[in-house]
């Protein structure tokens, strides 16, 4: 018996989010077909971030147990044969048989916020970004920002379906920037919330529009408790860019 971990980038315009779900199809659902077809077994992975509906990934990160011959740097070429052309291994590595993606120390989770910032929308920007008309203020957006860098209770910035009991999170670093006309939030931290860079990024478009100063977002984040003023973007604009562990972790 191996433990392999794969690497993973999808289009999640199609599913219905990561987790597997009796209400629509799923990335879980199709990784786990297209890995038991490769392998000849029947194959449950473990993930290592659970992406809403219409989230994409470039970097997200399961696991498996497997008793294949397929040597561990091979599989990332035995399972895209089985996979559709919206979702893509691109590495696949054996880690020791007790590591999980979900509970290693020191990892670091980067999500990019990608908003179209131009007077009329792009078609071919529709799936992978949100649009806004109106002109952003980046600095104020930034400073906004700056309120949330270090180890908070973001029980205000998180969904209020979430189950979880611990809304401690700690954000590394919050960088916003402008690529023509296109503005990405790229937000790395040690774990996120339910819907948390998705709020996080409506928070601060209403303070880069003057809706909210500032200000607004250490008040919101200071509530410990979800509001109608904290706006959710939507989901088409989000993507989880990466997931890196220490090496030590996977020894």
């Amino acid at each position: 018996m191996k433990r392999i971990k794969l690497t993973v980038a999808y289009d999640g315009t199609n599913y219905c989010g990561f987790q597997r779900q009796k209400n629509g199809i799923t990335i879980e659902e199709v990784l786990n077909k297209g890995i038991s077809k490769a392998t000849n077994e029947e194959i449950k992975i473990i993930g290592a971030s659970r992406t809403d509906s219409g989230v994409h990934a470039l970097g997200n990160v399961v696991v498996f147990d497997t008793n294949s011959t397929i040597p561990a740097n091979k599989m990332v070429f035995a399972i895209n044969r089985r996979l559709p052309a919206d979702i893509v291994i691109t590495d696949s590595q054996e880690v020791d048989l007790n590591w999980h993606p979900r509970y290693q120390y020191n990892i670091e989770k980067v999500y990019e916020y990608h908003i179209f910032n131009a007077k009329v929308e792009n078609p071919m920007k529709r799936l992978y970004s949100t649009f806004v008309s109106f002109a952003l203020d980046l600095e104020q957006m930034r400073k906004g920002a700056a309120y949330l860098i270090g180890e908070h209770d973001f029980a205000s910035f998180c969904n209020i379906k979430s189950e979880v009991e611990n809304t401690i999170r700690e954000i590394y670093a919050i960088e916003i920037k402008r690529v023509n006309e296109e503005i990405i939030i790229t937000v790395r931290g040690n774990g996120f919330l339910y819907n948390m860079v998705r709020i996080i990024a409506g928070v601060l478009i209403r303070v880069g529009r003057g809706f909210y100063q500032p200000e607004k977002v250490k008040e919101l984040l200071e509530k410990r408790v979800r509001t109608r003023e904290s706006i959710t973007a939507p989901a088409e604009g989000l993507v989880l860019k990466s997931i890196h562990y220490k090496e030590e972790d996977q020894k």
